[in-house]
């Protein structure tokens, strides 16, 4: 960034505040993509608030959830998206709605929070974050059911601190999970990514690119390849978009050139995130991954798998197991385009996520630990 164009532009534009030019400056500079709240819970107006990723690079806009239907819509349409960022998203969600029931009864509260928290849960059955954290929401209201008497004040009390831990313990998760895969790689080292698993889909930092905030933070300055990530293009419009603003030198490119720069010896690693891991190793990413993983592993390139623990999901035994969500085709026909670029009524198949297997993946990354194959480890 010419920082003369934008003394420049600050002198022209703010000629009143002339005197505070390097003060507005350092500010502008000191900007970084921690700025941007992906989910955050506003109880002044009882709603979730999100950074709509589907109008991101273009604008940074903020939108308020105060329904169910608002909610749900959000996740299925991924204005939230990245499953840590769907997980907190449906936990202050289900609050926000829980307190909108009306009932004197415990059983009568009960019997409208279950039917909300099955709304939501199926509006992305792939990742595991969405029906875990309903799920510890669940929890804390049936911890409710023996009580001698119904206190909804005291139930919305605990679903809004579970909330907060489940938002809480994903942001510590993600730094934990960027020291430990740090300490896999080296200064200098080119990385490759596929889809966006960066503070944009959680709370902070992100699961595969907080490596690469925290090593930019210390001076390793890695050389990050993006995959453009179609059809949805998280890669281009997201990943790309964030470490672009925290001055990580990356560079676009499209899926189907990961070989070339793997055989030009220019990445070192692939670092990917991840929706669900089964107990065998398998995981399930964004449709594409699993080709990257076979790349590199042609190549002799380390495949990292970067999540939290939450995302692991032991009564899944392999990928096989994995529900693979189907979306719309016009994503893969209409989206992105002026006119349809494909002929009328031409099939098509669009899974949002593939399964990785076990055997192409160098290492599984959490919070807690580095679990190598045969990944025994993910039962610890």
């Amino acid at each position: 960034m010419n920082l003369g164009i934008i003394y420049l532009f600050l002198f022209i534009f703010f000629p009143d505040n002339c005197l505070h030019l390097p003060a507005l400056l350092n500010d502008i500079m000191n900007r970084s993509i921690a700025d941007l709240k992906t989910v955050r819970l506003n109880e002044e107006t009882n709603a979730v608030v999100i950074l709509d990723q589907t109008r991101l690079p273009g604008s940074e806009t903020y939108i308020s959830l105060s329904s169910a239907e608002e909610i749900w819509e959000a996740i299925y349409r991924l204005k939230v998206r990245g499953a840590p960022a769907i997980g907190i998203t449906a936990a202050y969600g289900i609050y926000i709605c829980s307190k909108q029931i009306a009932a004197t009864t415990y059983e009568e509260f009960y019997q409208e929070f279950s039917r909300v928290k099955n709304y939501l849960a199926s509006a992305r059955p792939t990742a595991v974050n969405l029906e875990a954290a309903l799920n510890r929401m669940e929890k804390v209201v049936c911890r409710f059911s023996s009580a001698p008497q119904f206190d909804r004040s005291d139930i919305l009390h605990k679903l809004y601190k579970e909330a907060e831990a489940i938002r809480a313990e994903d942001a510590a998760a993600c730094r934990r999970i960027g020291e430990n895969c740090l300490s896999l790689l080296r200064p200098g080292m080119g990385l490759l990514t596929h889809c966006n698993a960066g503070h944009l889909a959680v709370s902070e930092y992100g699961t595969a690119l907080a490596p690469i905030y925290l090593g930019e933070e210390r001076g390793y300055h890695f050389k990050v390849f993006a995959d453009e990530t179609r059809p949805l293009l998280q890669g281009a419009r997201l990943t790309a978009y964030e470490l672009q603003k925290a001055g990580v030198d990356v560079t676009l490119i499209c899926d189907n050139m990961a070989s070339v720069v793997m055989q030009k010896g220019w990445v070192q690693a692939v670092v990917v995130g991840c929706d669900r891991i089964a107990a065998n190793g398998d995981v399930a990413n964004k449709i594409g991954t699993s080709g990257v993983a076979i790349l590199a592993y042609h190549y002799g390139i380390p495949f990292y798998v970067l999540g939290p623990t939450s995302t692991i999901d032991l009564s899944c035994p392999n990928g096989d197991s994995i529900v693979i969500e189907e979306r719309s085709p016009e994503e893969v026909t209409d989206m992105w385009y002026v006119s349809k670029m494909a002929p009328e009524k031409v099939k098509v198949y669009n899974p949002a996520f593939d399964v990785t297997s076990h055997e192409l993946i160098t290492a599984i990354i959490t919070e807690k630990k580095i679990i190598y194959p045969p990944f025994e480890g993910l039962y610890e």
